[in-house]
């Protein structure tokens, strides 16, 4: 697998470290005992907690709380209650490698969920490898990915990246200004946007970055004004709390959602509501789960949520994604009536749930079919669904568009197949 995939892979941008304060939260009884020993099976949580994407990550952790709370109230997981242990990556990619480690070999966790950036996962992803541990991952990212050991509960880039710029080719322009943060998922994206654009008619006038956690966004402004001086389509993959100083000078240089509309496939209600509806209404994003989803599931989960955490609060995709993959893992151990490794992956294979989204059904290549939506930001900071599929779409991690990655696939149904990459 590894002499092929060093052929296959593309751009994998190695991260800055960003330094930041270490802020550690701790969810029970930190200390080394057994797996899941007495009446307890210990699963950890490792989010940043702190720093540039404390912004997004906190309230991913709320929805992993809640998951836990209602499965252990239900009796947990073959007769045990679930401990969580949380820990705090703080925005730096190598304090997620040490405190991933460190669930792993001193907590004794049986699976981690976690992470939201592609360079926090890639970073503790070669640890989750070499020790044969279990993550669980509920963002949309870039694919390019085949790992044994990682379950992706987010959109793959034909269920976010690829449908948004299809939709906003046909509604709102063909001149698209490209800005991200500057590590490997907006690279990676905007990599895709590119070769999708020219493949459909489209066109990219320009592009873009700022390191992650970066406010200085009035050059980038003064590009677009440059590039789209009659208006056109602004598609951002910016993370954090850049976010907060680009919307904000955005509509100060008067560049608004009527001319210049804006998709965004990391800003969701969450983030709406830190940066100011005021300066987001109109824009769009991207993403399979908006709190307006109208599903009984939906109903009941945004119910429980503000039950728990507050009437004022909102739940946005990834919240929602890791509240599935909470769910989904704790089927897949009553599947396989163990908390071994081996046995849980084999048994997440083809299970379903009646999400708050909509039917997930978990594929053999770690990935979700999940339905597919667009989202306008409305008055009230929630989104009005303007696009959605009909039905669940399969994931599809490699791209069609990018020539490297044409007709590459990953599955690992299929132990002798050793999760290599086929043709598809």
């Amino acid at each position: 697998m590894g002499k092929q995939f060093n052929r296959r892979k593309f751009l994998l941008y190695s991260s800055a470290t960003i330094g930041t304060s270490v802020l550690l939260k701790a969810c029970g009884n930190n200390s080394p005992t057994a797996t899941d020993s007495g009446d307890t099976i210990k699963v950890g949580i490792l989010h940043s907690l702190s720093g540039t994407m404390a912004i997004s990550e906190r309230s991913v952790v709320d929805a992993e709380r809640l998951a836990i709370k209602e499965i252990n109230a239900a009796g947990g997981v073959l007769g045990k209650q679930i401990q969580a242990i949380t820990e705090d990556g703080a925005s730096n990619w190598d304090t997620f490698r040490e405190k991933a480690t460190k669930l792993i070999d001193q907590d004794q966790t049986v699976v981690i969920f976690g992470c939201w950036t592609s360079a926090s996962r890639k970073n503790v992803k070669p640890v989750f490898e070499s020790k044969d541990h279990m993550l669980w991952y509920p963002v949309q990212y870039e694919g390019q990915e085949c790992s044994k050991n990682i379950f992706y509960t987010g959109a793959a880039p034909n269920q976010q990246i690829e449908p948004s710029v299809d939709w906003m080719l046909k509604n709102k322009g063909k001149e698209f200004f490209l800005v991200g943060s500057d590590y490997v998922f907006p690279r990676t994206a905007n990599t895709i946007i590119k070769a999708q654009l020219q493949a459909l008619g489209g066109k990219t006038v320009g592009e873009d970055y700022l390191p992650l956690g970066n406010v200085e966004v009035t050059p980038i402004i003064s590009k677009i004004r440059q590039a789209l001086p009659n208006g056109g389509v602004i598609y951002n993959t910016l993370n954090g709390d850049s976010n907060v100083a680009f919307f904000k000078q955005l509509k100060g240089a008067g560049l608004t959602a009527d001319k210049y509309p804006s998709m965004s496939v990391s800003i969701a209600e969450e983030e709406v509501k830190a940066i100011g509806v005021e300066y987001l209404q109109g824009h769009y994003a991207a993403w399979n789960y908006f709190q307006t989803v109208d599903t009984p599931a939906n109903k009941k989960f945004v119910e429980a949520f503000k039950q728990e955490y507050g009437a004022d609060r909102v739940i946005n995709d990834p919240m929602e994604a890791a509240y599935v993959a909470v769910y989904l893992w704790k089927q897949a151990v009553e599947k396989a009536g163990t908390t071994d490794i081996d046995k849980v992956r084999a048994a997440a294979y083809g299970q379903t749930l009646d999400a708050p989204e909509g039917k997930v059904t978990m594929n053999a290549n770690h990935h979700l079919s999940k339905i597919v939506r667009i989202g306008q930001v409305r008055q009230d900071g929630l989104f009005n669904i303007v696009y959605a599929t009909p039905a669940p779409v399969e994931p599809i991690p490699w791209n069609q568009f990018v020539q490297e990655t044409q007709g590459f696939g990953c599955d690992w149904s299929d132990p002798a197949k050793g999760g290599k990459y086929k043709q598809v």
